[in-house]
C-alpha cells in the first residue's frame, strides 16, 4: 500500500474519533467519516463524510466541519504524530443517496412492469 493511502485510513480513523469524541458541536452528532483520500504530495486530504437529516441540517453540519477544521487538523496531527498533517476539505459522500436512489428507481419500474431482473435459469436472449 502506497503512503497516500496509509496515511489515508490513519486519518480515517482518527478523524472519525476526534469528531465523535473530542468536538461538543451538536450539529456533528450525525456524521460518519467513509472515506479519506489524501494528494500524492500529502499536503491535501478529502475528508469524505455521511451526514443524515435534512438538507439544511447537512449544510450546518459540514458548515460546522469546514469551521472546525483547523481544529480537528491540530488534532490529528498531535494524536498521529505526524510533522506535517495535510490540509483538511471536508466533502458530503453522497455515494449511499445515490444508490438508495437508483434502487428506488428500479423498484417503482419493477412494480410498474417495465423492468424485471433476469433470471439465471433463462437461456441468453
Amino acid at each position: 500500500m502506497r503512503r497516500p493511502e496509509r496515511l489515508g485510513e490513519a486519518l480515517k480513523a482518527e478523524i472519525a474519533e476526534v469528531v465523535g469524541f473530542e468536538m461538543d458541536d451538536p450539529r456533528l452528532g450525525s456524521i460518519t467519516v467513509t472515506d479519506v483520500s489524501v494528494a500524492p504530495d500529502l499536503r491535501d486530504a478529502k475528508v469524505y463524510v455521511l451526514v443524515t437529516g435534512e438538507e439544511k441540517e447537512v449544510d450546518q453540519a459540514l458548515k460546522a466541519l469546514r469551521n472546525a477544521a483547523t481544529f480537528v487538523r491540530q488534532q490529528v496531527a498531535m494524536n498521529l504524530s505526524l510533522r506535517h498533517a495535510p490540509l483538511l476539505h471536508f466533502v458530503r459522500d453522497t455515494a449511499e443517496e445515490n444508490a438508495a436512489r437508483v434502487g428506488a428507481i428500479i423498484q417503482d419500474l419493477t412494480n410498474r412492469g417495465e423492468f424485471r431482473e433476469k433470471d439465471p435459469e433463462d437461456p441468453i436472449d
